[in-house]
């Protein structure tokens, strides 16, 4: 057990690790700093087998936290309060304190995931008696079937179990130290000559029952948009030379186009006269479906069937790179809020960097030879 004189800049510095742990407090040994994986600070008192939040550590200074554990001391903690099952919690003050603040895309998704998984599993429990086991073992159950779909599900629980922890309901978080399923590396990007070949494919379908589908695989590697901002493109979106998506993952964004992709939307704003550049075949008043079966038709005609669709967007960003376009531009280009998300979709090719080198290293001989 680990015993120093806590102060507040120290019970701040405190480092996080891939566990939570505590640090004990040499004048008051019931008081400690609860530290959490997600950098989370808590002081905790040790009262009668029953461990008390007493608050966070940027909202509650090491004197008032001694104070209040020295106080619970001699009176004694009250009888633990109905704190409520798991989804009256969740579906209450939880969602509440989001509601507002989030897309409706979010609001549906995390609803599906609350709906489908988190209420199912833990919805009647009290909120305080969800164990760290019993959230480890729902994890690798549902990772078994879903890795990704077990990440995001675990992500939130985490989210609403710290909101928990900031209300006083509990004091520690059970979910925390649960570990994500590591994801696998996606490098994943279309060469020249794929690039070649995809773009002969779409011109064997031009005129096409897939006509549509085309036109909305080209904008994707044209701009470099999400498949769902093609998708779902309105007429009143666009704007000339550009598109003003009204909403995009990252909020309202512009889309500036390129000749070729501004001939595919002048095309697509010809051939439907509705609200949708893609309408439903079935339902005009709607966007098309998102699958797309002209994709993975493709694929398979020109042997490409480990490239996904989104990774039209990661080619489109490698190119820009290729051809020295600064990171800053690729990441509003791609309508990133930051350059550090940019980083993730960009790759050049190894013979794309040889070349490089080469025209380097006959630059820095011309200069030698100057001297």
């Amino acid at each position: 057990m680990t015993r120093v004189k806590l102060t507040d800049a120290r019970a701040m510095r405190l480092k996080t690790a891939k566990s939570e742990y505590s640090v004990h407090d040499k004048a008051v040994p019931s008081l400690s700093v609860r530290v959490y994986p997600s950098g989370t600070r808590t002081w905790t008192c040790a009262i009668g087998g029953r461990k008390v939040s007493l608050g966070r550590v940027e909202l509650v200074s090491v004197d008032d936290a001694r104070r209040e554990c020295l106080r619970l001391q001699v009176e004694g903690v009250e009888p633990a309060k109905d704190v409520g099952t798991y989804q009256e919690f969740a579906m209450g003050v939880w969602r509440k304190s989001w509601l507002d603040r989030c897309k409706p895309t979010t609001v549906k998704s995390r609803d599906l995931v609350l709906a489908s998984r988190l209420l199912p599993e833990f919805g009647s429990l009290r909120i305080d008696r969800i164990t760290r086991q019993g959230v480890q073992e729902w994890f690798d159950d549902y990772s078994r079937s879903a890795p990704g779909g077990a990440n995001n599900a675990l992500r939130i629980l985490r989210q609403s179990l710290k909101f928990a922890i900031e209300r006083g309901l509990i004091a520690s978080n059970p979910a925390a130290s649960v570990r994500s399923n590591r994801r696998p590396k996606i490098s994943r990007f279309l060469s020249r000559e794929e690039i070649r070949q995809l773009n002969e494919a779409l011109d064997r379908r031009t005129g096409g029952g897939m006509c549509a589908q085309a036109d909305i695989l080209r904008l994707l590697l044209l701009t470099g948009c999400r498949k769902l901002e093609i998708v779902r493109l309105r007429r009143r979106e666009v704007d000339g030379d550009r598109l003003r998506l009204e909403d995009s993952k990252t909020g309202p964004r512009t889309v500036f186009l390129s000749p070729e992709a501004r001939e595919v939307v002048e095309r697509r704003m010809a051939a439907a006269p509705g609200e949708f550049l893609f309408p439903s075949p079935v339902r005009p008043e709607r966007p098309v479906h998102g699958n797309l079966p002209l994709w993975q038709e493709i694929r398979r005609e020109i042997g490409i069937e480990d490239v996904r669709l989104h990774d039209l967007r990661r080619s489109f960003a490698s190119q820009c790179v290729i051809e020295g376009v600064p990171l800053p531009v690729v990441s509003r280009l791609l309508g990133h809020r930051d350059s550090s998300m940019t980083l993730r979709y960009t790759h050049v090719a190894d013979r794309e960097v040889e070349a490089a080198a080469e025209r380097i290293g006959v630059r820095i001989s011309e200069l030698l030879s100057c001297g």
